[in-house]
């Protein structure tokens, strides 16, 4: 499927979801996001849309600082823009580390920044009216009805296998697809264009129901460069649905999904220790003290961690071959290590990144994680990373791996350089 852009919450007793409850009242709460910022910009007259949805579509990529090497194309008609797409006119998704844009030639543009707090924010933005407007759309949060990103506004990519017309066929099932799905299961209803040797995927092939069994042939979507056959490539910003920058992608859905989740969680049990110890008369303090509390922290970290070090990452096909204009674009900025590398560095053969250590750990949605659960988080990665005694749940860490990712993280992250107390 697309990315798919939406909300699944748990659901109180009077049935309103928890996110939209204090302390992050999600919907009622003004975001400070790129898009805010963009809009105020637009509003001064500093920025002005024209040229039609294609030239608007650029002027936003480069406004959002989202490289158009990103370039992903998905053809399933699973987004609620669905009669507009089809194989012949899939949905292009772009991406940085901090936003996403969907958009289908002729039709409205998608657009999800990341909120410090609020995780994920929706907006909609029609490029064909005379003035257009960035519109906050929690319309996004209900279109799939909360089954795939549990209790917080979310970022996720599913595989289902179409028809010839981009129909799903939902009654062979579908998967909601992270850096821990096996290759063999990804990229349904998706363009995919690289090399990645015998292994196959599921993307670049239609399916058939015959009398109740799916027929699908996945050689013919094997090892795919050219995407000409398909459709006219050249409505598009690029040609290609690069096989490296879905890889990310997933990864990165996984990791952003993890933190949303952890800040949501770890906000609420702070504001219920502080009632609780209000309604009790003790002292209000930010330390953790009920265990119910410390139980909730220390699982948010844990899931956290796991995602952060690739904990289970699925075996990936050796020698993949993407678009090396978005490997170079995505590592550009990367801090680095001048011995050491940086953590956007690739490795391309059996697993996505050479040191596996999420580059999500700069992130703001990450630095703005409540104090009390970032100390659970570095004790927990220093014991993950130490060279002579390591925490076991990672051993697919080598020495070699654990050593390099504390040399990058001690020169370009404060926070972390101060957990190890240099």
């Amino acid at each position: 499927m697309t990315l798919a852009l939406l909300a699944t919450n748990k659901v109180c007793a009077q049935g309103v979801e928890s996110y939209e409850q204090p302390p992050v009242s999600y919907s009622a709460t003004k975001p400070s996001d790129a898009v805010v910022r963009l809009q105020s910009r637009v509003a001064s007259g500093e920025i002005k849309w024209t040229g039609g949805g294609r030239r608007i579509v650029q002027r936003l990529l480069q406004e959002l600082e989202i490289p158009v090497e990103s370039q992903m194309l998905v053809f399933s008609k699973t987004s609620f823009q669905r009669q507009s797409i089809s194989p012949n006119h899939p949905r292009a998704i772009y991406f940085s580390d901090t936003a996403y844009v969907g958009w289908v030639p002729g039709s409205l543009i998608e657009v999800t920044t990341i909120d410090p707090l609020l995780g994920p924010v929706f907006y909609s933005f029609d490029p064909n009216s005379a003035e257009p407007q960035f519109i906050r759309d929690n319309n996004c949060m209900t279109c799939h009805g909360g089954l795939f990103v549990r209790g917080v506004p979310g970022v996720f990519v599913r595989s289902v296998f179409t028809d010839e017309t981009g129909e799903p066929l939902f009654r062979f099932g579908s998967e909601v697809v992270d850096y821990r799905t096996p290759f063999t299961n990804r990229w349904a209803g998706w363009y995919v264009t690289g090399k990645h040797g015998k292994a196959l995927h599921r993307g670049n092939v239609f399916a058939q129901d015959k009398s109740g069994e799916l027929v699908v042939n996945l050689k013919r979507g094997a090892n795919i460069t050219d995407l000409s056959d398909f459709f006219q490539t050249k409505a598009y910003l690029t040609s290609g649905s690069d096989i490296i920058a879905l890889l990310v992608f997933e990864h990165q859905t996984t990791m952003q999904n993890a933190l949303t989740r952890a800040s949501m969680d770890c906000r609420r049990m702070l504001a219920y220790q502080k009632n609780l110890q209000f309604e009790l008369k003790e002292p209000v303090t930010e330390e953790l003290t009920y265990e119910s509390v410390k139980h909730v922290f220390d699982a948010a970290a844990q899931e956290v961690l796991d995602a952060l070090l690739f904990k289970d990452e699925a075996q990936l096909p050796d020698g993949l071959v993407g678009d090396e204009s978005f490997q170079n674009v995505f590592c550009k900025d990367a801090p680095r290590s001048s011995d050491a590398g940086s953590l956007k560095d690739f490795h391309l053969a059996g697993r996505l990144f050479k040191n596996r250590c999420s580059y999500m750990i700069y992130s703001e949605c990450f630095l703005s994680l409540p104090v009390q659960l970032k100390q659970r988080l570095y004790s927990r990665l220093v014991h993950a990373l130490n060279p002579a005694n390591p925490d076991t749940r990672y051993a697919h860490l080598t020495v070699e791996e654990r050593s390099r990712i504390t040399t990058i993280l001690k020169r370009t992250h404060p926070e972390f350089r101060n957990a190890l107390g240099q």
